[in-house]
């Protein structure tokens, strides 16, 4: 899964990634950024 890190100001691929349901019930990928370590979230589709 590909996600934007705020940090690197990229695009890269999610490392750990992990689906996790938000409050509104939406889905979405939580892990980190493989070059810098930054936590990053992606928002998917219903």
């Amino acid at each position: 899964m590909e996600g934007y890190c705020v940090k690197c100001k990229a695009k890269r691929e999610i490392k750990d990634a992990k689906e996790v349901v938000m409050k509104n019930k939406r889905k979405a990928m939580k892990g980190t950024c493989p070059s810098c370590g930054t936590g990053m979230f992606r928002i998917l589709g219903k």
